[in-house]
Formats: C-alpha cells, sequence, structure tokens
C-alpha cells in the first residue's frame, strides 16, 4: 500500500517520528477497536446476556437437572458485577446470582449454596444502599433464615397427586415395552416424573412414595446403563426415604430393597456420618452418550463394588452364551458384578465314561432363576456347556470335551464376563488343511508373510465390523442427531461392496442393521465364519473438537495416553483397566497375529492417507498404533480397527455424513487391503477374480 504523505528524501526527525506514530494509529486503531466491540460488553448488554441464558435454562427442563447449567448462568451474572463494581448495574447481577444459588440450593440440598446466596445478598445491603435491591434483598434474607414450611393445601396435594399418577403412567408403558427399556431417555423421562411430584410437597402423600420410586427406576436403569452413578443415585434415593419418611411403608420397602440388592450394612443409621442433600434427589451431570461413557469410565461399572470381598450381595451369574465352527468355540459367562474365579481342567475318566473337562469356579456368586444352564455345543470339539450351585456361595460352569488343542480363559467389564476360547488341532489352518502337509516338516524358522506364501494362503473371506449399534451409540457427532453407530454401519455396507467388487473376496458383516452386539461376539463371529482378515470400522472422538486426522490400530500394548484413551473408549471401560489387560495380553499374544496384523495396518493408513489426500484437503495422518482393543482380542486372523475421522470435529463430521467421503474411505480401505494381498500373495487376487467367475 502506498502513502503518499510518506517521502523517501531526508526529513526533519522529529516530524518524522509524528507522522510514523500517526500511521501506525491508522493502521492499528481499527484492529483495537474491533477487538473491543467483540470482547468487551458493557454491564447493561451483560446482564441481558445473562438473561437470555437464563430465560433458556427455564424452557430445558433436562439441563434444570444439571448444576453446571446453573453454576454457568451465576457466572454470567456475577460478570456483570465484575466488569463495574459500583455501576448501576452491579446489585442486579449480583442479586440474580444470589436468586440463582439459593434455587440450586432448594434443588440439590447442597448448604454451600444456601450460604453463597446469603454472602450476596448480604453484601447487597451493605454496598449498595441507595439500590432498589437493598430492600429485595432483606426480604430474601428474612426469608431464607426463616426457613418456612411449605403449606400442605388442598391445591397442593392434589397438584402432587396428578403428578404422581402421571408418574406412575409413564412407569407403566416403561414397564410394557422392551424396546423402549432399551434407551436412556425413557427410564430418564419417567424418573423426572417422580422427581417432579416429590418436589411439589416434600411434605405430601405422595412424597415418599415419588421418592422411593425414583430410587427403583435409577436401579432399573442401571441394570441396562451398568453406569456406577445410576446405581449410586438409586441407593441415595432409598437411603433417603428411610431417614426423610421413617413412619412410612415405604421406608419399609427401602429397607427391603436396600438389603436384597446391596447389603444390610448399607441400610441408613440414625445420625448418618455423611450430611444427605435436604431434599433426597441428587442433580445427574448430564444426559448425553459422550458424558454417560464418561462417568463409566471415572466410576466403573460392575456394581456396589469391584473387589470379590463379600458386603452383603453376591454376583449374579445371568446366562451362558456360545458361538462354534469345527476347529474354535468361543464361551461366554455373563454376570451382573466383577468376581474372583478360577478354572481347572479334569483329566478323562473311562470308568465313569467321563470326558476331559474344563470347570470355572465362581466365587460369592448365585445362579439367576429362570435361566438355560445346560447349552448344547455338538461341535468338534464340546458337546456341551452347563451351570450349576456348587455351594452356596459358588456357582461352577463345567465344559464337557470332545477333544481340544489348548484353551484361553480371560475377564471382560461392562458388564463383568468371563470368554473361554476353545481352539482343535487345526484351529489356525483348518480351512487350508490340504495346502499344509507338504510344508509339516519344515522345521525352518520363517517369517509370517513368508510362510503365507509357502502355503499359498489367499485373502478369500473378510469380516467387517461396523462399531457399536443398537442402545450402544458410540461417539456423538458434532452435528445434533449423528451417531457414530450411524455412520460407521453406512461406511462398512459401502466397502462390502466394494471388496466384493474389486477384490472378489467373500465379505460378511457382523451386523447390517441397527442392532446391539458385545465386543466378543464380534470376534466370535469372525472365528467361526473362518475369516482370513477382521477390519472393524470406527469413527474417532475427542473433547478437544479441533483434533482430526485418520489413524488405523492393531491388538498390543498401548504406547501412549492417546492410544489409551481410544481404547477404554472403544472398550467402554476406564483407563485403568487397560492395564489388566497385560496379563490377557502377554498370554495371547503367542497366538495373536501381531506381525500380519501389523502389516495390514500400515497398507490400509498408508493407502487410506494417500487416497484423501487426493480429494479433500487438510486430512491428517495420526498413523498406526497400537492398543488393547476388547473386539480384537482372540481374533484367529490378521485384525485391525479403523479410526476413519474424528465425528467430534465440525469439518470431519460433516463430510463423516456424505456419501462421497465415505465412498472415499472406502476406495482407500480396499486399496491398501489390496496392497497387503499382493504382499502376502502375489497370486492371491488373480485366483479370487477366476473363482467369482466360475461361480458367476
Amino acid at each position: 500500500m502506498f502513502y503518499p504523505f510518506i517521502r523517501s528524501e531526508r526529513i526533519d526527525s522529529k516530524f518524522s517520528i509524528r507522522r510514523m506514530t500517526l500511521l501506525v494509529l491508522i493502521l492499528v486503531a481499527p484492529v483495537l477497536l474491533s477487538a473491543a466491540a467483540v470482547n468487551a460488553l458493557t454491564p447493561k448488554e451483560q446482564y441481558y446476556q445473562a438473561k437470555e441464558k437464563y430465560s433458556r435454562l427455564l424452557k430445558n427442563t433436562a439441563h434444570q437437572q444439571r448444576r453446571d447449567k446453573w453454576l454457568a448462568c451465576i457466572e454470567s451474572f456475577e460478570a456483570v458485577y465484575r466488569l463495574d463494581p459500583k455501576g448501576p448495574w452491579a446489585a442486579a447481577g449480583m442479586f440474580s446470582s444470589a436468586e440463582l444459588y439459593y434455587e440450586l440450593y432448594k434443588r440439590s440440598g447442597n448448604s454451600t449454596y444456601r450460604s453463597e446466596a446469603l454472602d450476596r445478598f448480604e453484601r447487597i445491603v451493605k454496598r449498595y444502599p441507595q439500590s432498589r435491591y437493598r430492600n429485595k434483598s432483606k426480604v430474601a434474607i428474612a426469608g431464607i433464615r426463616s426457613k418456612p414450611k411449605p403449606a400442605h393445601t388442598p391445591d397442593s396435594k392434589s397438584l402432587q397427586e396428578k403428578k404422581y399418577r402421571q408418574a406412575e403412567a409413564c412407569y407403566a408403558k416403561l414397564r410394557s415395552s422392551p424396546k423402549k427399556q432399551k434407551y436412556r431417555d425413557q427410564w430418564m423421562a419417567c424418573i423426572e416424573k417422580y422427581t417432579t411430584a416429590y418436589r411439589s410437597d416434600t411434605g405430601g402423600k405422595y412424597a415418599a412414595a415419588s421418592l422411593y420410586q425414583s430410587g427403583e427406576l435409577y436401579y432399573g436403569l442401571y441394570r441396562w446403563s451398568h453406569m456406577q452413578a445410576d446405581n449410586n443415585n438409586a441407593l441415595k434415593n432409598l437411603r433417603n426415604t428411610i431417614k426423610r419418611y421413617p413412619n412410612s411403608t415405604y421406608a419399609e420397602k427401602a429397607e427391603s430393597r436396600i438389603i436384597a440388592i446391596y447389603g444390610k450394612k448399607n441400610v441408613p443409621v440414625a445420625n448418618p456420618g455423611k450430611k444427605e442433600a435436604s431434599n433426597g434427589l441428587y442433580i445427574e451431570q448430564s444426559d448425553d452418550i459422550a458424558k454417560v461413557i464418561q462417568n463409566a469410565d471415572s466410576g466403573g461399572n460392575t456394581g456396589p463394588a469391584r473387589s470379590s470381598k463379600t458386603d452383603g450381595r453376591r454376583t449374579v451369574v445371568q446366562g451362558l452364551r456360545s458361538w462354534s465352527n469345527p476347529g474354535y468355540t468361543r464361551i461366554v459367562i455373563d454376570a451382573d458384578r466383577e468376581t474372583r474365579y478360577q478354572h481347572h481342567i479334569l483329566k478323562p475318566d473311562p470308568s465313569i465314561k467321563k470326558p476331559p473337562r474344563l470347570y470355572v469356579d465362581l466365587m460369592n456368586s448365585v445362579l439367576k432363576k429362570g435361566i438355560d444352564t445346560s447349552v448344547p455345543i455338538n461341535d468338534n470339539l464340546l458337546s456341551k456347556v452347563r451351570a450349576g450351585q456348587y455351594r452356596p456361595d459358588a456357582v461352577r460352569v463345567v465344559i464337557d470335551i470332545k477333544s481340544y488343542k489348548y484353551y484361553k480363559i480371560f475377564k471382560l467389564s461392562n458388564p463383568f464376563r468371563i470368554v473361554i476360547d476353545v481352539r482343535g488341532e487345526d484351529a489356525l489352518v483348518g480351512k487350508h488343511q490340504n495346502n499344509t502337509s507338504e510344508h509339516a516338516t519344515n522345521k525352518e524358522k520363517i517369517g509370517p508373510s513368508a510362510l503365507a506364501k509357502q502355503f499359498a494362503l489367499g485373502v478369500k473371506r473378510i469380516v467387517i465390523d461396523p462399531g457399536h449399534g443398537g442402545r450402544d451409540y458410540g461417539a456423538p457427532g458434532y452435528l445434533k442427531g449423528v451417531h457414530e453407530k450411524q455412520i460407521v454401519l453406512a461406511i462398512s455396507k459401502k466397502l462390502k461392496k466394494k471388496i466384493e467388487q474389486e477384490l472378489s473376496c467373500e465379505v460378511f458383516l457382523t451386523r447390517s442393521t441397527d442392532r446391539y452386539l458385545t465386543l466378543e461376539e464380534r470376534t466370535a463371529i469372525a472365528n467361526t465364519k473362518n475369516a482370513d482378515l477382521f477390519i472393524s470400522i470406527h469413527t474417532n472422538s475427542a473433547k478437544d473438537r479441533r483434533a482430526y486426522g485418520i489413524e488405523t490400530y492393531f491388538l498390543n500394548l498401548a504406547t501412549d495416553d492417546e492410544a489409551i484413551r481410544v481404547a477404554a473408549f472403544e472398550n467402554q471401560t476406564s483407563t485403568k483397566n487397560i492395564s489388566d489387560l497385560e496379563t490377557i495380553l502377554n498370554d495371547l499374544m503367542q497366538n495373536a497375529k501381531i506381525h500380519e496384523s501389523s502389516r495390514l495396518a500400515t497398507h490400509v493408513q498408508s493407502s487410506l492417507n494417500s487416497h484423501m489426500r487426493k480429494s479433500y484437503k487438510r486430512i491428517k495422518n495420526k498413523g498406526v498404533k497400537q492398543a488393547p482393543f476388547y473386539v480384537l482380542l482372540g481374533a484367529q486372523m490378521p485384525a485391525i480397527l479403523v479410526e476413519t475421522s474424528f465425528i467430534s470435529n465440525s469439518r470431519e463430521c460433516k463430510r463423516l455424513t456424505t456419501a462421497q467421503y465415505q465412498d472415499h474411505i472406502c476406495s482407500g480401505i480396499v486399496e491398501g487391503i489390496r496392497k497387503y494381498i499382493k504382499e502376502t500373495n502375489p497370486t492371491a487376487l488373480l485366483r479370487n477374480q477366476v473363482a467369482a467367475k466360475s461361480n458367476g
């Protein structure tokens, strides 16, 4: 830019300095003014902005249950005072913050908020004697200190009865619909109705019933969510029913319920050491899925106690599940919380015609009534699995064996279950048995890739696993209504089609609809399908919404905190539990396809990154990483997990919702698989194409 008043010839130094100063002011002043306009509000503008935020809070009943939303509004009003402590709007801001603190106290019962409210009202009286808020504050102080009891008028009683009946109707609908019971918002809607009924008149006829029922529903929700916060809320509300309404029949019911669920020691005593919330109800911090996962991570989710020590309540064994093919069987023992267990193998006893048996004893456990205690298997390895109450305090699960090469047992959390993998002599190469005999005597040590080439093992069958599904939404998207489970299913379906068309491989999906699958079930499907590759599709997420990029994982111990965070989220467990997997992995490592999985992950990540860069800007290559993913545990084939993009990032979330971006992701993954196949066996793709044509 050319400024005509700046000359090149020599001029007086003072005059030059004045001109240069003027130039700087001309250039900088607009920037300073615009920054001030954006970042600085007047006290009046800040006050009305705070009022608008409070108005939005009053319209959102879900947000009214969250302390952080109330505190955010209070902070906005406090900002009015801080902008100009002696100005005309300071008293208004402080008065509003005091009112909100007292409202939060009434809702939560936390006496700290009552003290904060009184402090602010008293400061208004002292500091602003000329303000119209001085007399209002005096009235508020008198009202708080007098602690008036709510009037039990016929109108208030009838109102509470009406609200209680509405809550009962909501719960009746929930009980009659197994489908609704799978969704958190359905439980929370009924809990909120009981909460509203209780708060409408804490001394009313239906107060005890409402408080008790809210505890019951929180426990019902916990049985689905396995969230420790729900379990804690259930116990708190049941305990408060006993404390606040000791002469009510619901106090007796609450005591019986606590003993049945949590043990007698959790029944409250007359003078508890810890002060409870005065209204008996606890404000839930968050309802969205990301917070749900975060709360579960921080608090655990295996019941009131994670240790195997007796706490008055026994672990309930809830069922047996199995998947099998001729050379492999996976059995899962489901329980409602963690407990200690031990296992042994019994040799066959021909004298009594007993086959080899593997048994697992679960300590401090009981069998759930009505479950199927005998599950037939009848494959090449096992005949059946059965469970029984071995002792009053122990459950024994017995597996009748026909033949086996080896077995592995490990535990998983969220909820607690014990996984038993049994493999036969040909489990690892059963589907390629005809190709192995001529190499059986080769004792030279050769690498996995070279072994694959010698055995002419091509990739013919691939299992794709769309992560999450059903009641498990996965990570929430930056865009409202977008969730991980929807995106990965759409990508997986496209990927299946592309692989079949371009690589002529047979492809299976672990799920083709929006249904829930456990993590161990996904791996079992891949194993029972005798898959050559297992690819789990996910989208990444982070608290920092600026995070973006693509990364691919294979099964191993995590090498950094970011990998641990991702594994904890996908495993639906806490980060501290990741360390528990070290024992499992050390046991499984010799049988896992770690090396081949690493090679597959490298090819997929490289191809995916280079392919996406051709069509899109700002593609970040986060590289190949390793972490202990439950979904990859026990896979008999090379297995990887692809984090396609960050659904929490604005740009990448918008891209993930488009068919074009999904197609590009699939093309990149297919190219990576193609390179892996060519490296391990150059002729495999040609044979697949010939076979496809002959079958066509």
